[in-house]
C-alpha cells in the first residue's frame, strides 16, 4: 500500500500509538510520519505501514511549519 504525502494517519502500535500524524514520505513498507510536537518535520519517525490506520483526510504540506502541523493534529485528536 502506497500512502500519499499529506495523508493523515493514526498510529495503532508502538510508543506513539493512538496519535495522529501526517505522512511526509512513504514506500511499499515504511512511511515517515510527523506531528509537529514529538516528531518534528525535520526529524520524522519511520513507521511500518502495518502499524498505522489511514484516515480519509489529507493536508497540504507545502509551506507548513511544526506549529501549524501541531494545530492541525490537535483538531484531529479533539474530533475523535
Amino acid at each position: 500500500m502506497k500512502l500519499l504525502k499529506g495523508s493523515v494517519v493514526k498510529a495503532e502500535a508502538g510508543r506513539d500509538g493512538g496519535g495522529y500524524f501526517a505522512v511526509i514520505d512513504s514506500d511499499e513498507r515504511y512511511c515517515l510520519i510527523a506531528d509537529g510536537k514529538s516528531r518534528k518535520l525535520a526529524d520524522p519517525k519511520r513507521k511500518n505501514i502495518k502499524h498505522i490506520r489511514v484516515t480519509n483526510s489529507m493536508i497540504n504540506l507545502n509551506d507548513i511549519t511544526d506549529k501549524k502541523l501541531r494545530k492541525l493534529m490537535k483538531e484531529f485528536r479533539e474530533a475523535e
